[in-house]
């Protein structure tokens, strides 16, 4: 075998003595090696071979083996071995363990053996001792060192056999030797074996070496640095061995892991010879092929630079003899071509390519095309890919560069001019990108970084973070779907900003790559361990600089394109070594690169001038970048000699090849980890027929491109189906570039259809993929090809560059044309994720059953016996401890997770969405002959095909893959298994079907939630009467029995009814549903319930009695009812009401069920006695005997149960006549008005009665395991994938679930949403849409689109749960001192005397004066009476503690009519006053010179739409500078000029109520507001700020805006202009540049000019105007209050205002907390976003937040909770701005003060911290709770963490204040509990409540007491005073 060596070695130029003295090692002799040789001549005895050899026993002296031997190793000889194996025994060498008695026997034995190796040319390596110890050895070395027992067997052995051995191994398998010494420390262990092999090798060398003889030590490479004691053994030999001898396990797939091990050795013990003593191969698929590819390229590893390589062991190749007869041919062109690329100079090439050809050139069309069954290797890699400009969009976003993609697309250059602004907008969706990956089942996701959006400037000094957070979300969102990220660097999109410098042809491109590249590693490696440098070179180089077809539009082919390819060679090769030297070691990932490539095939086969051609094709397109780095560092020489034979035929040369130098060559040779190839087709490929000097590609490479026309085509020119092309290119790669080295990721397959037509049913696509990657599987089993991953192109339709998206590559769908980018799953998705579920194509083998899933654990118990339920129930509790409930305590958002064992679900059933209603043997059901009935369905719609699921199984299941869904609740269509409802007509089709479902929901893990019967009855058992008919019962009982026994195995969860209630009612009561039966709504209802009641108790028995043992499954059925509310909860009547309505709805079937067997006693009662009323002998409710109930009683092993709703319940008295179950109820059902709607009028959204639905089952049934099997919402539309309501619907109901289980201890087991998809809604027919995804009715193919939904709930299960999320934890912390605490009014609001003192009217005092203007026709001109409630109100501000003050002047009190011309000094004393006062009291004022309250005089001639407003409202600021300047350090000049502008002169809400030039006005207005502000921040500026030292600014208002749907471009935008509209319009021209912000000018302009105006509405700064507005600024004010949620809104061109040409409609979140305000939401995390955009949109200026606070409606006490909780959390959220985004807040006001008129809705809302009385003349401030925490907040200066132990500013708060420390999380816990603090004890609130009035009644008796002493003495005036303040502050 390898006296091949002697052939090659000279040509090689490797040293000829090494070669003669190569060592071929083989043995120890073993039962493999002599079963499996085949001797020629003579063969072994039969006896011998069956005698056990082991290497560590004296076993070869046995007889037959010893005389079998010498024939035995002539047959090793004659093969090329040199070397043999001898392990000596060293227990049997020296019996005793030590030398003075040898076993004289078995020293002859060995001499023997030792010369017929000789005799046979074979020569010895002797290892002295291999694996365990000899026993007497460990007992004498207790008594002497091991060391000098193993020197003294060494020498022995020396003397006995040292004429015979040139070659001797201390040790071998060391770890066994170490485990046998008496050491527990393997460091000890190892120092003494290292001591004794260095004594051996020292005696060796000293006296008995030979010439040629060596001494080393065998070492297991795997094991050599797995711990430091180890290193330091080897590190210890390194003086003591002539050659290191390594035990390899070597894996064909991880040569990087080999070479890092070997350069390490080396690092020990440099140029040190290698014998590889032991060899096992792993992974080596083409050892089999050529069993010598292995051996050469661990040569190569070893060699490096020179030659290492000594020998190998040739176990592993001895038994390939027979299939390789020329195996030393073989071996030598293998191993002498590996080892050649070594050398400088490499010979000619071995024309790879003409082989393959060759290989397959005779093939039949039937053997090309043979399919081939069968699956690909195990961990095979299965993917989908997409490009970052293809898909990403936000191509401006977040700071992202442009691109040369970006530039192209918006210069024109594209398809119908389209851009990849947009495209997918993946951006913004990555958990729906990933929620398709996971459906697909894919391993890999292939995607690339964007190189501009990570550094917009292409360098890394201006690198976002934002870009980059964007790859991490997606990285670790991938990871979190178990799918490994393949991450591309580099896919096309160069930043221009690199190619406004030259791009690729500049050199310095190559350092600036590599550092890109760097960044990346270290950012991402940690979790990528898939890298791609460049994503297919070739079309860079050709496409982009040779044709010019691409950006940058450069067609140079000749010379740019060749540099080109030139840079990215070495930029990738310098990426791969940054990789190799810097990351790899510790992040273990691949780097390789992606080539893309034709096949291509002589289009002549019989010419060899275009065999020739196709091979210089193959070279020019693949061999350009694959040849220099996997072949030898150098472009091919057919390359390189066409290039140079075109150029000496033409004049001047048509092509510039840059050369590599020799340090370049060694640079870039061997820089991949895996050869990434990219195939889409084939070319015929034939010699230029005219030869020209062209410099085009096709010319330089003299060849010319065709294809077959038999083909098949696709959308795309350029791709053809040629499958076959792909396994000849893969062997191409193989023998050229890769062998087993490298192993193959096909990184690109795929083929596009047109846009346009039927998208969805892509069946070419599927063709095309079942091919191409069965012709991979081929090259895989039949060639050996090392095959290790597939990536189909692509997950979705994406933009494809020239022709932007008329070529749909995607698995997925997108609609190109809705905002949604909504991506839907063709056909070829399913197909792709079923291939990767196989593995591929295994053959299809009948009968393949699932393993089922097993359980340990006993059946469920079953449930207890509990007595019958009172009148009303004890459940009524639920109502007593829920309706009291504040809508702060009720909708409190409670953030937690559910147990690990919860069960998440989704639901569908039979009849709804399987369709097929008359296929494969399927009986007709009830529905389906009512639904034929014309007018009985909405729009005559049936569930005839419905959404097909019947023939869509992969489909579903594909969605329930991708939701993560724990369980799958569907239901049985009886009549498609039983067609005729009897079990004599079982329909095999229809077992089939659900048997495949099963199977496939077991495959996936989720679990198989089964109802019985979902109302779809055969038709066949209607026509019997139905459950009008008893009969029903056996035969429900003999179709479950049959159930329970066919799918039992896997099924573990029955559903014998869902919600019968319906069938009892809907069907046989009001008849609305089918069998519509309605004759007798009083008697047949209760019939129905009694017959399902125990036609469900039979079937229960059935399962209990015959399966429960065996099967260990739970049965139960599905209920369903409403939560519903008393109307008036003091009212008995009501509250017995709706306990009543919960029993004749659940307790129906419940109480029977699960308490005592019978039906409800309300029931009872009720029915009876209206039965007796109606003249009847017995009650219309049936009685069940006694052992029926007993039958009945605890027929389910847990609760579950449907609901949608709530209503409200109201008792009546009702119509005795005609009898009917509804007048039974006695009672009135109604809705509140404002809760939210659906798609059905009965279903309103009403969360928290889930919540207390969950407590009532509770505390009626005895907490049983519960599960809610169906709950979601409708919509009546066709589309709405971007479906916010529902998932607010998700969001609330789940969290009032949590809250049941967290909080309230509801045995809460699961929760299933309905629906999986929409599918038909019963009587609604396609109108109302639940699903979770949407389904298109109007498509045949009914084509199944996740909605924003979906990827939400799949997101709630992942969490299993709503966690809280890290951004809105509590932050404990302080706020920087000298921080200002502030509190706010406004003078109009607050100070009265409207015509006090000479006071001028104002515009509000106008506007309160005129009807229907302000609620109530209240009006301010008392207000809280502050002109003449100074000390009382410095009393509250002092209590507050407060360090400012912020309060209004009121201009017409100070100038009466608006102007200088008469100044009202009494007016001016208030403020002086007030002044004074404050700076008394060590109180700072913040005065703002303009709250709202125009002198009314001034708006007689336009008020702010004149522009001479400007001059007055300086000489009124300048007038208070004078007056007050001296006092006042902090100005505000306009407190919100947003609501000024736009409520004021655009809706007309707000004073002066102007609202006719909506378009107009407020624009005017806007213009002479920020004018006014800079001429008066001017004058202070100039004319008083050196004297006065005072900062002055402007208060500026804006909600936070989040975009409705985050993940859609449209509504992002929406969100950007919304605030920009808001805060920006002001903040803009002050805090930028001086002029507005471009959105509001290119909005208002662009709509302008559409209304046929020549010009904006917006007015026009003048340059100098720009100059002096721009930063008249000292700080930022800012008022900020609550968050929206903005979309997009399209108002026609025709309207003109304000909101038209903002574009945007706003909703909330019903998640959020209200107030008292309909638009004031709790939204705490808004406003840290918002002063964090102010931060980054304005340079980060010093902020003040003047303005911040949460109002009430109606009087709710002086415990304002929802105040606190509002205050902590916003102040919190400001304390993280300061501390974790860098925002410069220096002062926080809370609004406000003191209840006050609120502008246009009057005293109705209330913001203060006090509480005014309007009905108390003295208006007595009352401080509210509210009060002391915002104190404690000012005193602690934030938030002091309370694990640093208690805090001084704490000490001395009040009594009874809550703790700043506190968590929200206590608010909601006390709300949801109950409990509430009285007099320092957590009582019940009805306690609390009984305890209040007792206080209270002690007070009044201890007054009164009080008042009859005082009147005594005559001070009863007094007291009388005190008592009223008292009694209110008791309530």
């Amino acid at each position: 075998v390898v006296l091949i060596f002697l052939f090659f070695s000279p040509c090689c130029g490797v040293d000829w003595k090494l070669a003669q003295g190569f060592i071929a090692i083989a043995g120890p002799l073993n039962n493999e090696s002599l079963r499996n040789l085949d001797l020629p001549n003579k063969p072994l005895d039969k006896e011998a071979l069956n005698i056990i050899v082991d290497e560590g026993h004296h076993c070869l002296c046995h007889q037959p083996i010893l005389a079998s031997l010498p024939l035995y190793f002539s047959y090793l000889h004659a093969r090329g071995v040199t070397h043999y194996k001898i392990f000596m025994p060293w227990a049997h060498i020296l019996p005793e363990g030590n030398t003075k008695n040898p076993e004289e026997a078995a020293v002859a034995c060995y001499r023997e053996i030792l010369k017929s190796l000789t005799t046979a040319n074979l020569k010895a390596v002797v290892i002295l001792h291999h694996k365990h110890l000899p026993g007497v050895v460990v007992t004498l070395g207790k008594h002497s060192t091991f060391a000098d027992l193993f020197v003294e067997y060494a020498e022995f052995n020396f003397r006995s056999f040292g004429d015979l051995v040139d070659i001797w191994l201390t040790f071998s398998a060391l770890p066994e030797i170490i485990e046998s010494l008496p050491y527990d420390d393997p460091q000890i262990s190892l120092q003494i074996l290292a001591a004794a092999h260095e004594k051996v090798y020292k005696v060796y060398h000293e006296k008995y070496s030979s010439k040629d003889g060596k001494v080393s030590i065998a070492l297991d490479l795997d094991h050599v640095f797995e711990s430091a004691p180890m290193e330091s053994f080897l590190s210890s030999l390194k003086d003591s061995v002539d050659f290191l001898s390594l035990s390899l396990q070597y894996n064909c797939r991880n040569e990087v892991d080999l070479k890092r091990k070997l350069n390490e050795l080396q690092t020990i013990k440099k140029n040190t010879k290698i014998l590889l003593f032991s060899l096992t191969l792993r992974e080596c698929n083409s050892v089999k092929e050529n069993p010598f590819i292995p051996v050469a390229s661990l040569f190569q590893a070893i060699n490096q630079d020179q030659t290492l390589a000594m020998g190998y062991d040739v176990n592993e190749f001895l038994n390939y003899s027979s299939v390789h007869k020329t195996s030393s041919h073989v071996a030598n062109t293998t191993i002498q071509k590996r080892l050649q690329e070594d050398q400088t100079d490499a010979l000619a090439p071995l024309f790879s390519y003409q082989t393959v050809w060759e290989t397959f050139a005779n093939q039949s069309e039937l053997e090309r095309d043979a399919f081939v069954h069968d699956v690909f290797p195990h961990g095979f890699l299965w993917g989908t890919s997409t490009g970052s400009f293809n898909i990403e969009g936000g191509w401006a976003e977040d700071g992202k560069g442009k691109s040369i993609w970006d530039q192209f697309g918006q210069q024109g250059h594209v398809y119908m001019n389209q851009t990849a602004n947009v495209a997918c907008d993946s951006y913004h969706k990555i958990d729906y990108d990933v929620y398709l990956l996971r459906g697909l089942q894919s391993k890999l996701y292939k995607f690339s970084i964007s190189w501009p959006r990570i550094f917009p400037t292409g360098v890394r000094n201006g690198f976002s973070s934002k870009g980059v957070n964007y790859y991490n979300k997606l990285i670790n969102s991938l990871l979190d779907s178990n799918i490994q990220p393949m991450v591309t660097l580099f896919h096309w999109d160069l930043p221009q900003v690199l190619q406004d410098l030259g791009g690729w042809q500049n050199d310095s491109i190559i350092d600036i790559f590599a550092d890109y590249a760097d960044f990346c590693f270290a950012t991402f490696g940690d979790r990528v361990k898939f890298w791609i440098t460049f994503h297919e070179p070739w079309v860079i180089s050709y496409a982009g600089y040779g044709t010019g077809q691409h950006p940058p539009r450069i067609a140079d082919p000749g010379v740019a394109s060749y540099k080109v390819a030139h840079s990215i060679i070495k930029a990738h090769a310098k990426a791969w070594h940054l990789y190799d030297d810097k990351y790899r070691s510790q992040q273990h990932g691949k780097v390789g690169i992606v080539l893309n490539s034709d096949w291509a095939e002589p289009k002549t086969p019989t010419s060899s001038e275009d065999v020739k051609a196709a091979e210089r094709y193959m070279h020019f397109m693949l061999g350009w970048f694959a040849h220099p780095i996997f072949v030898n560092g150098d472009y091919p020489d057919i390359l390189k000699s066409q290039i140079q034979q075109k150029n000496q035929q033409c004049s001047i040369p048509v092509a510039s090849l840059p050369s590599f130098s020799e340090e370049e060559k060694s640079l870039v040779k061997g820089t991949s980890d895996f050869f990434g190839l990219s195939h889409y087709t084939s070319r015929l490929i034939s010699t230029v027929a005219n030869d020209t000097c062209n410099p085009g590609y096709e010319n330089i490479g003299n060849f010319s491109q065709h294809v077959d026309p038999s083909w098949p085509q696709t959308a795309s020119s350029w791709i053809r189906v040629a499958p076959w092309g792909l396994r000849r290119l893969l062997k191409f790669i193989s023998q050229e570039y890769t062998g087993t080295r490298v192993p193959i990721y096909i990184a690109g397959n795929g083929a596009p259809t047109e846009d346009g037509g039927d998208v969805i049913n892509d069946t070419k696509r599927m063709d095309y993929f079942r091919l191409y990657i069965n012709e991979a599987l081929k090259a895989i089993r039949l060639d050996a090809v090392d095959v290790q991953a597939y990536i189909a192109r692509s997950l979705i339709d994406g933009f494809e560059g020239p022709v932007g998206y008329s070529q749909l590559f995607g698995l997925h769908h997108v609609n190109f044309e809705d905002d949604n980018r909504q991506r839907t799953p063709k056909e070829s998705a399913y197909f792709f994720s079923n291939v990767i579920e196989k593995n591929g194509f295994p053959k299809e083998v009948m009968g393949i059953s699932f393993q089922s899933p097993t359980s340990d654990s006993p059946p469920p118990p079953r449930l207890l016996s509990l007595p019958a339920s009172e009148v009303p129930s004890k459940a009524k509790v639920v109502w007593e401890k829920f309706s009291p409930q504040t809508k702060f305590e009720r909708d409190m958002y409670l953030y937690g997770t559910f147990p690990d064992d919860f069960t998440w679900g989704v639901s569908s059933s039979a009849y709804q969405i399987e369709g097929g209603w008359d296929v494969d043997g399927k009986g007709p059901s009830i529905w389906d002959n009512f639904t034929h009935v014309p007018g009985n369905i909405k729009n005559n719609e049936t569930g005839d095909k419905a959404c097909d699921s019947y023939n869509k199984l992969a489909a579903d299941l594909y969605m329930l893959t991708a939701l993560r869904v724990k369980s799958y609740r569907f239901s049985l269509s009886w009549p498609r298994i039983f067609p005729s409802g009897r079990n004599d007509s079982i329909n095999s089709h229809g077992v089939d079907y659900y048997n495949r479902l099963i199977n496939g929901l077991i495959a996936k893990n989720i679990t198989p939630m089964v109802t019985l019967h979902h109302w779809d009855l055969p038709q066949a058992l209607q026509d019997i009467g139905g459950w009008e008919n008893d009969i029903l019962i056996e035969l429900f009982d003999s179709f479950a029995d049959f159930c329970f026994q066919t799918f039992g195995d896997r099924v573990k969860f029955w559903m014998t009814f869902n919600e019968p209630f319906v069938i009892a009612w809907a069907g046989y009561g009001v008849g609305e549903l089918p069998p519509n039966v309605k004759d007798d709504p009083g008697h047949t209802p209760y019939k129905i319930t009694h017959t399902l009641l125990k036609a469900h108790a039979r079937a229960y028995h059935t399962y209990d009695r015959k399966y429960r043992l065996s099967q260990k499954g739970v049965i139960s059925l599905s209920l369903n009812t409403e939560w519903v509310e008393p109307k008036t909860l003091t009212d008995p009547r009501d509250v017995e009401a709706a306990d009543r309505y919960l029993q004749f709805t659940l307790g129906w079937f419940a109480h029977p069920i699960f308490k005592n067997g019978d039906y409800p006693e309300a029931m009872k009662w009720t029915v009876g006695n209206r039965s007796e009323l109606q003249n009847l002998p017995s009650s219309r409710l049936p009685a069940f005997t006694v052992e029926e109930r007993e039958y009945i009683r605890g027929t389910a092993d847990v609760f579950c149960f449907n609901t949608y709703t709530s209503k409200i319940i109201k008792h009546k008295t009702t119509r005795l006549k005609p009898a009917s179950y509804e007048g039974d109820k006695e009672l009135s059902e109604e809705v509140d008005s404002s809760w939210p709607t659906s798609a059905l009028t009965d279903m309103r959204a009403v969360a928290w009665g889930l919540r207390r639905l969950l407590n009532w089952i509770k505390e009626e049934y005895g907490n049983p395991p519960i599960y809610v099997t169906e709950n979601g919402v409708g919509k009546q539309t066709k589309s709405d994938v971007d479906d916010t309501n529902r998932i607010f619907y998700y969001k609330t109901y789940i969290d009032e679930a949590l809250k049941a289980y967290k909080l309230d201890g509801v045995n809460l087991r699961g929760y299933v949403a309905w629906s999986l998809m929409d599918s038909f809604e019963w009587l609604h027919g396609y109108s109302a849409r639940f699903g979770l995804h949407q389904v298109d009715f109007e498509n045949p193919n009914r084509p199944r689109t996740p909605k924003r939904s979906a990827v939400y709930y799949a997101e709630v299960i992942r969490n299993n749960g709503i966690p809280l999320p890290k951004e809105d934890e509590f932050l404990y912390g302080e706020f920087p001192k000298n921080f200002s605490w502030s509190v706010a009014t406004a003078a109009y609001q607050i100070e009265g005397a409207w015509r006090a003192d000479g006071k001028g009217l104002s515009i509000w005092d106008q506007f309160a004066h005129t009807p229907l203007k302000i609620s109530n026709d209240e009006n301010a001109d008392v207000a809280c009476d502050s002109y003449h409630k100074l000390e009382k109100d410095l009393t509250s501000l002092k209590a507050l503690k407060v360090s400012h003050y912020r309060f209004s002047i009121s201009w017409p009190r100070v100038l009466p009519d608006g102007t200088t011309k008469h100044i009202n000094e009494d007016g001016l004393r208030y403020y002086e006053r007030l002044i004074d006062a404050l700076l008394a009291s060590n109180i700072k004022p913040q005065v703002t010179i303009y709250h709202w309250d125009l002198p009314q005089a001034l708006q007689n001639i336009g008020g702010w739409e004149n522009e001479t407003i400007v001059q007055r409202f300086k000489e009124y600021a300048e007038l208070l500078f004078q007056r007050l300047g001296d006092k006042v350090k902090f100005w505000i000049t306009l407190n919100e000029p947003y609501i000024i502008a736009n409520l004021g002169y655009g809706y007309g809400t707000s004073a002066p109520g102007i609202f006719a030039r909506p378009g107009k006005a407020p624009y005017i207005v806007g213009h002479n507001l920020i004018k006014a502000h800079a001429e008066v921040w001017h004058l202070y500026n100039e004319t008083y700020r050196t004297k006065q030292g005072g900062l002055i600014s402007i208060t500026i208002n804006s909600d936070w805006a989040e975009p409705r749907n985050p993940d859609k471009q449209e509504d992002i935008d929406a969100a950007r202009r919304y605030v920009q509209f808001y805060g920006g319009w002001f903040a803009h021209p002050i805090f930028k540049n001086g002029d507005y912000n471009e959105v509001m000018k290119t909005r208002v302009r662009e709509r302008s000019l559409a209304q046929g105006l020549s010009k904006s509405r917006l007015p026009e700064f003048t340059e100098s105007e720009k100059q002096r507005i721009k930063g008249t600024f000292d700080f930022f004010g800012f008022n900020h209050y609550t968050t929206i949620l903005a979309y997009n809104l399209k108002y026609s061109s025709a309207i003109s205002s304000y909101d038209a040409d903002r574009g945007v409609a706003s909703i909330t979140d019903r998640s959020w907390l209200g107030s008292g305000s309909f638009w004031l939401k709790v939204t705490p995390f808004g406003f840290r976003k918002i002063l964090k955009w102010i931060k980054e949109e304005y340079n980060n200026p010093p902020i003040y937040v003047t303005e911040n606070g949460i109002s009430e409606r109606g009087d709710l006490g002086l415990n304002d909770t929802w105040r606190i909780h509002y205050y902590k959390s916003y102040i919190n959220e400001a304390l993280k701005a300061v501390v974790l985004d860098g925002v410069d807040l220096r002062g926080y006001t809370a609004w406000s003060l003191m209840d006050n008129f609120e502008w246009a809705v009057g005293f109705a809302e209330k913001f203060g911290l006090y509480y005014i009385n309007y009905s108390d003349p003295n208006l007595p401030r009352i401080p509210k709770e509210s009060s002391k925490y915002y104190t404690s907040i000012i005193q602690c200066n934030g938030f002091p963490d309370p694990a640093n132990g208690p805090h001084f500013c704490l000490q001395s708060q009040p009594e009874g204040i809550t703790s700043p420390t506190a968590s929200t999380g206590e608010f909601m816990n006390n709300a949801s509990s109950g409990k509430v603090q009285f007099l320092g004890l957590n009582l019940t609130s009805q306690n609390a409540e009984i305890g209040l009035y007792v206080l209270f009644a002690f007070a009044l008796i201890g007054m009164l007491g009080l008042v009859l002493f005082s009147y005594k003495y005559g001070k009863l005036s007094k007291i009388l005073s005190y008592l009223q303040v008292a009694t209110v502050k008791s309530f």
